[in-house]
């Protein structure tokens, strides 16, 4: 915990643990956007935003993502449950994280380069204290990143299975989540089938 009068911790916390199973197996997380690995510009956007530490949850190609990518400075975590889902990367995460004195977790996920550094900080400003919840919207529809205050890092594991990251933990907590709308700073398209690739330069 940080101590009164000390700018706040936010870290980063980035899942970049998928396979692309719906990609023919492409690892998202090394698929080229501009020249570099999605990888790059997730990390880029969390630093751009003012997060750190930043913490990557690899899986899928796992070695090769701490080969061609550029973590330097980060902190890679491995899942080695990674099939079982993102609630599995985000378990993992915060895991990580339960150590690093960290005031809140922004979490941001590797596939969905429209999304930058102007929306990471625009939903980091949210923060107010360890209960703080935020996630950034688009149009009013709720997406990422998403600001996870301490205190709910222990619920928000607990209920995070399969897929779901933690989209059952915040819709239950719905009256209590700050809203960011960030649509005009970002887009959140995601890359997850082959018809989505022409997002990718």
């Amino acid at each position: 915990m940080t101590p009164p009068g000390e700018p706040p911790v936010i870290a980063g916390l980035l899942l970049a643990a998928g396979g692309g199973r719906r990609l023919g197996g492409r690892p998202k997380a090394l698929l080229r956007h501009r020249g570099r690995p999605l990888v790059d510009h997730a990390v880029a956007a969390l630093r751009d935003g003012g997060c750190g530490p930043i913490h990557v949850v690899l899986g899928a190609a796992a070695a090769r993502v701490r080969a061609e990518g550029a973590l330097d400075g980060c902190t890679a975590v491995d899942n080695e449950h990674w099939e079982q889902g993102m609630g599995s990367s985000l378990r993992a995460g915060l895991a990580s994280l339960a150590l690093s004195g960290a005031d809140a977790a922004l979490v941001h996920l590797v596939d969905q380069p429209g999304i930058g550094g102007a929306a990471v900080a625009r939903v980091r400003s949210a923060y107010g204290s360890h209960d703080t919840l935020a996630a950034a919207t688009y149009d009013g529809r709720r997406g990422h990143p998403v600001l996870l205050g301490a205190a709910h890092w222990p619920p928000a594991s607990a209920a995070a299975v399969g897929d779901q990251g933690a989209r059952s933990y915040l819709s239950a907590l719905a009256s209590t989540l700050t809203l960011v709308e960030c649509g005009d700073v970002a887009t959140p398209d995601d890359i997850d089938t082959a018809a989505d690739l022409f997002r990718l330069e």
